[in-house]
């Protein structure tokens, strides 16, 4: 039976690698239409899930499907739904960009008419007649990132899509799947790069020694370990007389002091209470700003070790 719900499904992974089970037991699903992230420290499983997903490797036990269909039975078909960014991008850099991108067009039986558009949509058209051999890490990261969109992929798996770029490339990187998730398109990234997957992921997924730990939104996963977002509060001067003044205020759980700034744990409900303790105190509050919990934060408790 197809579940038409999921772009992604694992149930029950598991890959071993010298009597070591590297991936455990593993199951998770990807909704169709959402961007996921994929979380884990290093060695965690992360890159033998992704190949296993793509079929690059041969996997113990378990069931990946993609599009409802197993992979087992159906891998070459379904591969034609999923464009891959590896970890690690390589061309033929004896070839130009635009005559990589030719190459793979037609592995992929794609129309070549797509490869020059994709160079101009990555910033790479004054670059599509260079070899690629002279490329940096950056213009390679962004070649691979056009290789995957080739064809019009219902689905995409980034592994590091950001690694090693500049600032202007991880924006670009950034809204590019943003643009295509709100085209219909299924993102499955896997990042180091917390604040990025944050700013986009619809869902995370966190991976530790070959097990899902926790799968949620990033709210609700700050719920489930009940982390508070903060108040930060500027001040002209912090002195002894506002800070005892706030110790008595009940519900405040943390006080920190960062130059003349305040961050002050505790729940929205008696923020008020925080800001009139500090006027009480004749404290000057010059901004008030509220920082929710992190992904950091979250993926730290998860994967911590006990």
């Amino acid at each position: 039976m197809i579940n038409d719900n999921f772009a992604i499904e694992v149930i029950n992974l598991t890959k071993i690698y010298d009597k070591i089970p590297v991936v455990n037991n593993l199951s998770f699903n990807v909704k169709k239409g959402e961007i996921f992230g994929f979380l884990g420290p290093n060695g965690a499983g992360k890159t033998t899930t992704i190949k296993s997903i793509l079929g690059l490797i041969n996997k113990n036990s378990g069931i990946i499907k993609i599009n409802g269909i197993n992979i087992s039975n159906n891998g070459k078909e379904i591969k034609k739904n999923i464009g891959f960014l590896p970890e690690r991008v390589a061309f033929y850099d004896n070839l130009t960009a635009l005559q990589n991108l030719y190459f793979y067009a037609e592995m992929k039986n794609v129309k070549q008419g797509e490869c020059a558009n994709l160079l101009i949509e990555m910033g790479l058209k004054e670059h599509a007649h260079k070899k690629v051999g002279k490329f940096s890490h950056g213009m390679k990261q962004r070649l691979g990132m056009a290789r995957a969109m080739l064809g019009n992929p219902s689905i995409l798996i980034l592994d590091e899509p950001t690694g090693g770029l500049d600032p202007h490339g991880v924006k670009l990187i950034r809204e590019k799947i943003k643009d295509l998730n709100k085209k219909g398109v299924t993102v499955f990234v896997s990042s180091h790069i917390l604040s990025e997957i944050q700013a986009i992921a619809d869902q995370v997924g966190i991976v530790n020694k070959g097990a899902i730990v926790a799968k949620n939104s990033v709210s609700q996963l700050s719920n489930e370990l009940n982390i508070k977002p903060k108040l930060i509060l500027e001040l002209k001067e912090i002195s002894d007389k506002v800070i005892k003044s706030l110790e008595k205020v009940k519900g405040v759980e943390k006080i920190k002091i960062r130059g003349n700034k305040l961050e002050i744990i505790c729940n929205a409900e008696i923020r008020a209470k925080v800001v009139v303790a500090i006027e009480k105190a004749k404290g000057n509050i010059l901004n008030i700003q509220t920082a929710e919990p992190t992904l950091e934060e979250i993926f730290m408790k998860f994967t911590e070790e006990k």
